[in-house]
């Protein structure tokens, strides 16, 4: 097979601290809203895959659940070996950061990317927010002191600048193979899936800072009936406290959080969608990692 015609195929895992805008990146890049998003840590919380195939190249992205460094339920654990497990089987990572928000956490991941032996990229981000792109300097010093064969890019993930630029040299780096996904297959999660994390975001969004970290979402039915689907959806906290604020007064706020979520899941799915949500106290699922397991967290 010619240079120009073969194919080729690689996996691109895309790591860093948790809110630094792994998933909007990841969104941008596919050019579709595949993986929640919102200004809350801990939002991703699975390994996601987004696949992207243009014409003779897929890449194959893994949005990783954001780092903890300091927080140690099992929940946090769980999501620390789910990403550390992403970056050990990939042909390259995109490290992302927050511009000019360069500290000790940042630096363990990259010293974990040191020992990896995979090319590393790294992504500074939100570059749309700073006044004086001289600020970069300094964190550009600093990842070139851990980092320095790394290949650093600035970039506005909200605002798809330079993101040409990164795509274009990420697959620089992607070897040739055979395309492991169908040329129209986006995502190896579930509609399930998808589903339980768009109510999830909806939550996270409209509860702001009186968001009860302790929330999850199972999908207790999800059937298509015709052309509509039917979704059940168990929402699950761990206190009677966070269950009250997420109700809210006479349930506006959990009906607030179901029309939203039944819109994204219409554009997503393609069809009408009739969307039940139930709010129930479980208490100390978050640091139970059998728990967790049953409810479909994994690393």
């Amino acid at each position: 097979m010619s240079k120009k015609n073969e194919t080729r195929c690689g996996y691109v895992a895309i790591v860093g601290q948790p809110n630094v805008g792994k998933s909007t990146l990841l969104n941008h890049l596919l050019g579709m809203k595949l993986s929640i998003t919102s200004r809350k840590p801990q939002t991703t919380r699975h390994n996601v895959l987004g696949i992207k195939t243009a014409e003779n190249l897929q890449l194959i992205f893994v949005d990783t659940p954001g780092i903890h460094t300091k927080q140690t339920k099992a929940i946090n654990r769980l999501m620390n070996r789910a990403a550390e497990s992403a970056m050990s089987d990939v042909d390259v990572v995109v490290f992302v950061i927050d511009r000019d928000q360069w500290g000790e956490a940042d630096q363990r991941v990259a010293q974990r990317l040191v020992s990896l032996n995979v090319p590393v990229i790294v992504a500074i981000n939100k570059v749309d927010r700073l006044d004086d792109t001289d600020t970069l300097l300094p964190v550009m010093q600093a990842l070139h002191e851990y980092l320095p064969e790394a290949e650093l890019i600035p970039v506005s993930a909200l605002y798809n600048q330079n993101l040409e630029t990164l795509e274009q040299s990420i697959s620089e780096h992607i070897p040739s193979g055979e395309h492991l996904f169908p040329a129209d297959q986006i995502t190896d999660r579930s509609e399930r899936f998808l589903a339980a994390e768009i109510v999830r975001e909806k939550i996270t969004r409209q509860l702001g800072a009186e968001l009860p970290y302790q929330v999850t979402v199972e999908i207790e039915n999800f059937s298509r009936r015709g052309k509509i689907i039917h979704i059940d959806a168990l929402v699950l906290v761990e206190r009677e406290g966070q269950k009250k604020i997420l109700i809210g007064s006479k349930g506006e706020r959990l009906k607030n959080i179901g029309q939203k979520a039944r819109l994204d899941m219409e554009r997503l799915f393609g069809d009408k969608v009739m969307l039940k949500l139930w709010v129930k106290v479980r208490g100390g699922w978050s640091d139970d990692e059998r728990a967790l397991r049953s409810l479909g967290y994994s690393d």
